[in-house]
């Protein structure tokens, strides 16, 4: 089993992510810790506890971290994951609290405690991670992996230039890049291509009490249609975690803009390495049916665990 980090900010693609490690059989989630993002911290938190009690995965840590971007508010996405973060899906009120502590202490431990066995994957804003690296640089050495969903060497969704995750703190993205690891970027180029369709919707319903969650929160992003819909870009992420070959990457030196007036947060890729040592392995091309079917089997094991 792959041990599995997950850095988030809950979030409708980020719960279907988690759904998506906590039903594969190649994932052992070490700990879940949240930023705020898609809506504030304390709301990110509040859905990550209801989501580990709703899938079952009551023994992962969960664990808070920043509320706000390194300079400034950051900016929030009320109006693409509703006002509590999860469309209108109310889940049950979670029992179990936080993991005393703050996130960023906790990366840290948990990667110490372990290294070169754990991937540290973050489908947020990079505040938390920023902070980690800053207080100990070791961790780059540490981790045995580390994914994020977030920018894009073509186009933004938040901006023209830039995509949400990376707006939402692009100082902390800039560190990131920056702090001498291989980031794999699992970018808007490869997450808009997972989309959720009629036929993988009509999968969906099938999966009983999950289907109570997943089937509203995929339609409350955008319209399914039967060759197109909202797309599930964090779970892209986790997925190539379990199995990197779905996934092309392409080795880049990426950095991200933080003073531009219409493009900070942009992620300036750059393929031409010409002697240059690449700092991301950048997602270029995924296998969607192979994607699917991957996560479809996932949340069909899920579904059983919490039926």
């Amino acid at each position: 089993m792959k041990k599995l980090l997950l850095d988030c900010d809950p979030g409708i693609d980020d719960a279907l992510a988690l759904a998506l490690a906590a039903g594969s059989p190649e994932i052992d989630l070490v700990g879940i810790t949240t930023v705020g993002g898609n809506v504030n911290l304390d709301l990110t938190t509040a859905n990550a506890l209801a989501l580990r009690e709703f899938y079952r995965i009551d023994d992962v840590p969960v664990t808070p971290g920043s509320a706000q971007a390194l300079l400034g508010a950051g900016v929030r996405a009320e109006s693409v994951h509703g006002a509590t973060g999860l469309g209108g899906v109310i889940l049950p009120v979670p029992v179990n609290g936080v993991t005393d502590g703050h996130a960023v202490d906790f990366i840290i431990e948990t990667l110490r405690s372990a290294p070169g066995e754990i991937t540290l994957v973050a489908v947020g804003p990079l505040t938390n991670i920023a902070l980690a690296v800053r207080r100990e640089p070791r961790i780059v050495e540490w981790v045995r992996d580390f994914v994020i969903m977030g920018g894009s060497y073509t186009r933004g969704n938040h901006t023209p230039a830039a995509e949400f995750n990376i707006k939402a703190d692009p100082e902390a993205a800039a560190i990131v890049f920056g702090a001498g690891w291989n980031v794999t970027m699992v970018g808007l180029d490869v997450t808009l291509t997972a989309v959720v369709t009629e036929s993988i919707l009509d999968q969906m319903r099938s999966l009983g009490r999950l289907a109570d969650l997943v089937v509203p929160i995929s339609q409350f992003y955008g319209v399914v249609e039967a060759d197109g819909g909202p797309a599930i870009h964090d779970a892209v992420a986790v997925a190539h975690v379990i199995d990197p070959s779905l996934l092309k990457v392409l080795p880049a030196v990426v950095n991200v803009e933080t003073v531009g007036t219409y493009t900070s947060g942009m992620t300036v890729t750059d393929f031409q390495l010409d002697g240059k040592v690449p700092n991301a392995s950048v997602a270029v091309e995924l296998d969607v049916d192979r994607f699917w079917k991957l996560v479809m089997e996932a949340y069909g094991r899920l579904a059983a665990t919490i039926a």
